[in-house]
Protein backbone atom coordinates (compact mmCIF):
# COMPACT_ATOMS: atom_id res chain seq x y z
CA UNK A 1 0.00 0.00 0.00
CA UNK A 2 1.01 3.50 -0.64
CA UNK A 3 0.67 6.51 0.91
CA UNK A 4 0.94 10.27 -0.41
CA UNK A 5 2.57 13.18 1.58
CA UNK A 6 1.48 16.63 1.04
CA UNK A 7 4.46 17.07 -1.22
CA UNK A 8 2.10 14.59 -3.11
CA UNK A 9 5.35 12.26 -3.56
CA UNK A 10 4.66 8.12 -2.76
CA UNK A 11 5.89 6.81 -0.05
CA UNK A 12 5.56 3.22 1.14
CA UNK A 13 3.59 2.14 3.73
CA UNK A 14 4.59 0.02 6.92
CA UNK A 15 2.97 -3.35 6.53
CA UNK A 16 2.63 -4.71 10.59
CA UNK A 17 1.20 -7.93 8.86
CA UNK A 18 4.52 -8.87 6.65
CA UNK A 19 6.62 -7.70 9.61
CA UNK A 20 4.89 -10.24 11.90
CA UNK A 21 5.21 -12.75 9.28
CA UNK A 22 8.83 -12.48 8.62
CA UNK A 23 9.45 -12.00 12.88
CA UNK A 24 7.22 -15.41 13.10
CA UNK A 25 9.43 -17.08 10.44
CA UNK A 26 12.82 -15.76 11.87
CA UNK A 27 11.95 -17.10 15.38
CA UNK A 28 10.80 -20.50 13.63
CA UNK A 29 14.72 -20.56 12.42
CA UNK A 30 16.38 -19.75 14.85
CA UNK A 31 16.83 -23.37 16.68
CA UNK A 32 18.83 -24.01 13.87
CA UNK A 33 20.99 -20.82 14.74
CA UNK A 34 23.17 -22.61 17.09
CA UNK A 35 23.98 -25.12 14.38
CA UNK A 36 24.46 -22.99 11.78
CA UNK A 37 27.05 -20.54 13.94
CA UNK A 38 28.80 -24.08 14.86
CA UNK A 39 29.28 -24.70 11.25
CA UNK A 40 30.52 -21.15 10.38
CA UNK A 41 33.21 -21.83 13.55
CA UNK A 42 34.52 -25.15 11.76
CA UNK A 43 34.87 -23.30 8.55
CA UNK A 44 37.01 -20.45 10.31
CA UNK A 45 38.86 -22.85 12.10
CA UNK A 46 39.54 -24.79 9.10
CA UNK A 47 40.54 -21.22 7.28
CA UNK A 48 42.96 -20.78 10.23
CA UNK A 49 44.67 -24.34 10.08
CA UNK A 50 44.95 -23.88 6.48
CA UNK A 51 46.40 -20.00 6.75
CA UNK A 52 48.95 -21.39 9.52
CA UNK A 53 50.16 -24.18 7.27
CA UNK A 54 50.99 -22.07 4.66
CA UNK A 55 52.53 -19.43 6.93
CA UNK A 56 49.67 -17.32 6.53
CA UNK A 57 49.91 -17.12 2.44
CA UNK A 58 48.06 -14.47 0.77
CA UNK A 59 45.26 -16.78 -0.50
CA UNK A 60 44.88 -18.74 2.98
CA UNK A 61 44.39 -15.21 4.57
CA UNK A 62 42.05 -14.51 1.95
CA UNK A 63 40.06 -17.44 3.04
CA UNK A 64 40.25 -16.86 6.51
CA UNK A 65 39.03 -13.20 5.60
CA UNK A 66 35.79 -14.45 3.83
CA UNK A 67 35.12 -16.72 6.52
CA UNK A 68 35.27 -14.05 9.21
CA UNK A 69 33.35 -11.38 6.49
CA UNK A 70 30.28 -13.99 6.96
CA UNK A 71 30.61 -14.67 10.61
CA UNK A 72 30.50 -10.40 10.70
CA UNK A 73 27.68 -10.46 8.67
CA UNK A 74 25.59 -13.44 10.29
CA UNK A 75 27.02 -13.61 13.62
CA UNK A 76 24.31 -11.01 14.82
CA UNK A 77 21.07 -12.88 13.46
CA UNK A 78 22.65 -16.48 14.64
CA UNK A 79 22.43 -14.59 18.40
CA UNK A 80 26.04 -13.90 18.26
CA UNK A 81 26.90 -10.45 18.19
CA UNK A 82 29.75 -10.80 20.40
CA UNK A 83 31.14 -13.19 17.32
CA UNK A 84 30.45 -10.73 15.22
CA UNK A 85 32.32 -7.98 16.86
CA UNK A 86 35.28 -10.44 17.17
CA UNK A 87 35.11 -11.14 13.21
CA UNK A 88 34.72 -7.50 12.42
CA UNK A 89 37.95 -6.60 14.46
CA UNK A 90 40.24 -10.08 12.39
CA UNK A 91 38.27 -8.17 9.16
CA UNK A 92 39.59 -4.96 10.02
CA UNK A 93 43.07 -6.09 10.07
CA UNK A 94 42.88 -8.68 7.08
CA UNK A 95 40.78 -6.73 4.63
CA UNK A 96 43.78 -4.72 2.92
CA UNK A 97 47.20 -5.97 1.81
CA UNK A 98 48.80 -3.75 4.16
CA UNK A 99 47.19 -5.59 6.96
CA UNK A 100 47.65 -8.90 5.93
CA UNK A 101 51.65 -8.11 5.41
CA UNK A 102 51.10 -7.04 8.86
CA UNK A 103 49.17 -10.28 10.23
CA UNK A 104 51.63 -12.50 8.63
CA UNK A 105 54.50 -9.93 11.26
CA UNK A 106 52.47 -11.19 14.22
CA UNK A 107 50.09 -14.34 13.11
CA UNK A 108 49.00 -15.14 17.03
CA UNK A 109 46.53 -11.91 16.45
CA UNK A 110 45.00 -13.42 13.75
CA UNK A 111 45.03 -16.95 15.74
CA UNK A 112 43.65 -14.77 18.70
CA UNK A 113 40.69 -14.02 16.64
CA UNK A 114 39.70 -17.66 15.86
CA UNK A 115 40.39 -18.64 18.96
CA UNK A 116 37.99 -16.37 20.88
CA UNK A 117 34.88 -16.78 18.49
CA UNK A 118 35.79 -20.73 19.00
CA UNK A 119 35.48 -19.74 22.85
CA UNK A 120 33.04 -17.43 22.97
CA UNK A 121 30.99 -20.24 20.49
CA UNK A 122 32.04 -23.04 22.97
CA UNK A 123 31.06 -20.92 26.13
CA UNK A 124 27.47 -19.49 24.22
CA UNK A 125 29.15 -15.87 25.24
CA UNK A 126 26.73 -14.37 22.94
CA UNK A 127 27.18 -10.55 24.15
CA UNK A 128 30.16 -8.14 24.87
CA UNK A 129 27.79 -7.34 27.98
CA UNK A 130 29.21 -10.33 29.19
CA UNK A 131 32.84 -9.49 31.22
CA UNK A 132 34.97 -11.72 29.77
CA UNK A 133 33.74 -10.87 26.43
CA UNK A 134 33.89 -6.91 26.71
CA UNK A 135 37.94 -7.84 27.97
CA UNK A 136 38.39 -10.04 25.25
CA UNK A 137 37.35 -8.01 22.72
CA UNK A 138 39.13 -4.69 24.18
CA UNK A 139 42.30 -6.65 24.04
CA UNK A 140 41.79 -8.35 20.40
CA UNK A 141 40.95 -4.14 19.00
CA UNK A 142 44.09 -3.19 21.12
CA UNK A 143 46.07 -5.49 19.17
CA UNK A 144 44.73 -4.58 15.97
CA UNK A 145 45.55 -1.40 16.63
CA UNK A 146 48.88 -1.58 17.43
CA UNK A 147 49.60 -3.47 14.23
CA UNK A 148 47.96 -1.06 11.97
CA UNK A 149 49.31 1.70 14.01
CA UNK A 150 51.22 3.63 11.18
CA UNK A 151 49.35 2.28 7.78
CA UNK A 152 47.28 4.71 6.46
CA UNK A 153 43.37 4.21 6.84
Amino acid sequence: MAISNKAGKTALSFDADALARAEAALKSLSSEFEKWMGDEVVRMTAARLAARQTQFAEPALLALYSSAHDIKGLGSTYDYPLATLIAASLCKLIETPAGRERARTKPAVVEAHVDAIRAAYQAQIKTNDHPVGRELLAELHKQVDLLMADIPA
